[in-house]
């Protein structure tokens, strides 16, 4: 019998930090890995879990220009999807942006058999660079087909930044140094700014995806806070389970009270933020499901919203978690990354499921 909560881990021979789901493939379980070694030649793997024989297939590509430093995927088209990555240059690092095309007629193989993509590796396509002379100062939309540039009092040095699922694609969400800024791109103005956001610096972002007020970030100081972006004075809630820097923070993309969290303490942590998500009481709440005819009883039971918790501790790294990031396919399904080059793929506990679905 196959335990359907046992973790299953894939090891790349070299270092990474770069992870994405492969957003566009909804019915296979696809994640895409850059690496990041200035010795060799930097490649992604595409990795693909077969989850009825628990099993991991993988497909390598290589990636010339340079270490892999974050990777997105297209939205709209499966085989497209950008890299910011460092190249050397007269002996200087540079940092560039690229939307690059897989090549269309992948096998993924399994992971055990004897490697052909490994050894004959398949180059990437380029579609087009991103313009470097700004990059860092100015923020590439991930496949998204306009690059805004952002400018603030001086020069500002952006560590994250997000699209906001809702308003349309019209707002933009950055993390500079302690602050967290959202942007509207139609006018290109400030729409608000959480000055302190951490006692550190910022280093990830999410958008709740049904809630479009609530905003999770989580930083240097250990700790991860959730925002209602119409009072950015004080967080809605702030967790405090990570030792060391929390590097990423992501919703589930169907159930926003599950929350991955990935940490330079070696762990990933799975929370179930129920309170401020949008099924507050196990289910979404509409004031007329509560009939006239039901006692009191019932209905006071129903007020009280459940209690936020961790769900899981995922210790299966030995080295800093970099990306943590949910299945496009399989909304229980979630992978994470660390530096070692370590990629461990685990599943929601049955049991949350279950109680979350029924």
């Amino acid at each position: 019998v196959v335990n359907d909560d046992a973790p299953v881990i894939y090891g790349l021979e070299f270092q990474a930090r770069a992870l994405t789901a492969q957003t566009a493939e909804t019915d296979a379980i696809r994640f895409l890995v850059g690496t990041q070694s200035l010795k060799f030649e930097n490649q992604i793997h595409v990795i693909e879990f077969d989850d009825e024989n628990n099993i991991i297939n993988k497909n390598v590509l290589l990636h010339q220009a340079g270490e892999i430093w974050h990777i997105g995927a297209s939205p709209a088209d499966k085989a497209v999807l950008t890299t910011c990555y460092n190249k050397t240059s007269d002996s200087r690092v540079v940092s560039c942006a690229a939307v690059w095309r897989m090549p269309c007629d992948l096998e993924t193989e399994s992971h055990e058999s004897p490697d052909d993509s490994a050894h004959n590796p398949q180059a990437l396509e380029l579609l087009c660079h991103l313009d470097d002379s700004t990059y860092g100062n100015s923020l590439a939309a991930n496949c998204g087909s306009n690059t805004a540039t952002l400018e603030g009092k001086g020069q500002l040095k952006f560590t994250s930044g997000k699209w906001s699922p809702h308003h349309n694609s019209s707002q933009f969400a950055t993390a500079n140094e302690t602050a967290i800024r959202a942007w509207d791109l139609r006018t290109m103005s400030q729409i608000y700014c959480i000055e302190n956001a951490h006692g550190q610096l910022v280093r990830d972002l999410d958008f709740n995806p049904n809630r479009q007020y609530y905003l999770a970030s989580c930083g240097d100081d250990c700790k991860v806070k959730f925002w209602d972006v119409r009072n950015v004075q004080e967080p809605v809630k702030t967790l405090e389970d990570h030792s060391h820097w929390v590097w990423s923070v992501r919703y589930n993309h169907s159930h926003d009270q599950l929350v991955l969290t990935a940490s330079s303490d070696s762990r990933l942590i799975l929370s179930n933020m129920v309170s401020i998500s949008s099924e507050p009481f196990g289910h979404l709440v509409d004031d007329d499901e509560l009939s006239e005819g039901e006692d009191n009883h019932q209905e006071e039971k129903n007020k009280e919203p459940l209690k936020d918790s961790v769900v899981s501790t995922y210790e299966e790294h030995e080295d800093s978690v970099y990306a943590a990031e949910w299945s496009s396919a399989d909304p229980w399904l979630f992978a994470s990354l660390s530096y070692d080059g370590r990629l461990v793929i685990n599943r929601v506990p049955r049991a949350l499921k279950y109680r979350i679905l029924l």
